[in-house]
This record gives C-alpha cells, sequence and structure tokens, in this order.
C-alpha cells in the first residue's frame, strides 16, 4: 500500500514539475519600448555584451537554488533514514 501512495506522490510531483516548466511564465518587464529600442539599435558588439550580462545574472542564482536544493534532498533522506531505524517496529529498541 505505501508502495503505491509513494509511487503517486512520485507522479504528482513529477506532474507539477512538468506543469510549471511547460507553462509560461508571465515577464512584463519583456515588452519595455525603451529596452527593446536600445537592445535593436546598438551594435553587434553591445548585444553581445548584453547576452554575457544576462548569464552572468541567471547563472549563479540557479547554481545556488540548485545547491540548495541537493542539500535539502540530502538531509530529507538522512532525517528519514534516523526516524525509520529508531521506530519500534525495526526492533532497534
Amino acid at each position: 500500500m505505501s508502495h503505491m501512495v509513494s509511487r503517486v506522490r512520485s507522479l504528482a510531483r513529477w506532474t507539477a514539475l512538468g506543469g510549471t516548466l511547460v507553462v509560461p511564465s508571465l515577464a512584463f518587464a519583456q515588452n519595455c519600448a525603451l529596452c527593446y529600442t536600445q537592445a535593436a539599435g546598438s551594435g553587434s558588439r553591445m548585444i553581445q555584451a548584453l547576452r554575457s550580462g544576462i548569464a552572468m545574472l541567471v547563472i549563479p542564482p540557479m547554481l545556488i537554488c540548485i545547491g540548495i536544493a541537493i542539500i535539502a534532498y540530502k538531509k530529507n533522506n538522512h532525517f528519514n533514514d534516523e526516524a525509520s531505524s529508531d521506530s519500534p517496529e525495526s526492533g532497534n529498541n
């Protein structure tokens, strides 16, 4: 029974993750006319610098979030292992 519940929860999590990745979020800042005209009127070096700047602003926070998620996942499993070994059903009294 618990295996079935675990599969349903896992399926629900993957479905939620897939839904958040598929559904586009609204980004209101992309429609700024001043930003658009400035970027469109600049040269190729400026456009490359803008792309590099965007990458520099996106990559570090993304890596930090991934690192925190990995640490939280490992700690969650660590506490689950301790709880199952301390339970009266395991026979370790």
